[in-house]
């Protein structure tokens, strides 16, 4: 695979009703299906994207809810959780194979944002595979546009994943009494010395108070703000926040989806 160490490379959704989500989400982002009732592999616009994990009773007895959760590539996942451990974040899920698919971990940083770390096996058929499921150098509808952290202590956070992935703040808006909105940068270098992957990732900036944890907001990019402001609220889901017009002529929102998860989206106003 030629995704480096510190690419985004896949999105899941936990979720407590498969199905319904599947209801939601494939209209709102043009997303098709394919799996079982346990796990629903999304795709998108120009390939895969994620999946969607059906949590059970004993997921849920556990603490699981309804979340999006990223996936990073990295070059060793036990020597990465090891680090994450080491650098006072913690293993939600240790480190397991699935056969033909790779290995991984879930974790947190030490604000208690929660991802994935992954070494994903290459298809035997296409060694090379590339993932695009997040979407850095062009815009792709339906797939990941920007990876945007909340979190309680910004610096610790940009500290903690430079270290691990090679991510650099890469400049800084003043959002007023909301703090910095630091710009992330993927800097790093694979390890035969080929150039850094996907460039500009996302962004840092501080966890407003009403916010209970720390953690990842993935913007998902929709044909049509306006029209995904229409489906979420006939869908049983709620627009929380925009849409809002941001730099580059763009409009985000953020809501809650039917099952409670809260997701994030971007595109462009037709009308």
């Amino acid at each position: 695979m030629t995704n480096h160490h510190g690419d985004f490379i896949w999105y899941e959704l936990m979720t407590t009703e498969g199905a319904a989500s599947a209801a939601f989400y494939g209209p709102l982002l043009g997303w098709s299906f394919s799996g079982n009732d346990e796990y629903r592999e999304i795709q998108g616009s120009e390939g895969g994207v994620g999946g969607m994990l059906q949590l059970t009773p004993e997921m849920t007895a556990g603490g699981a809810r309804p979340a999006w959760v990223g996936y990073v590539l990295v070059d060793d996942v036990d020597k990465m959780v090891e680090s994450i451990e080491h650098g006072g974040g913690r293993t939600y899920m240790p480190a397991r194979d699935m056969p033909g698919i790779g290995r991984f971990a879930m974790v947190a940083d030490p604000q208690g944002a929660a991802f994935y770390v992954m070494k994903p096996i290459p298809p035997a058929n296409d060694p090379d595979k590339v993932s695009n499921a997040f979407s850095y150098d062009r815009p792709r509808i339906g797939h990941c546009a920007w990876n945007e952290l909340h979190t309680s202590d910004p610096a610790a956070a940009l500290h903690f994943y430079g270290q691990r992935f090679g991510w650099v703040k890469d400049g800084e808006m003043d959002m007023g009494p909301m703090g910095k909105y630091a710009f992330l940068r993927h800097a790093g270098r694979a390890p035969d010395g080929s150039p850094p992957g996907q460039g500009m990732l996302g962004a840092v900036m501080p966890k407003v108070p009403e916010v209970p944890v720390s953690a990842w907001n993935h913007y998902f990019r929709v044909a049509d703000i306006d029209a995904a402001v229409a489906h979420i609220e006939a869908s049983g889901g709620k627009v929380i926040h925009g849409p809002v017009e941001i730099p580059g002529g763009d409009y985000s929102l953020n809501g809650i989806d039917p099952q409670s998860a809260f997701f994030a989206l971007v595109g462009s106003r037709k009308g």
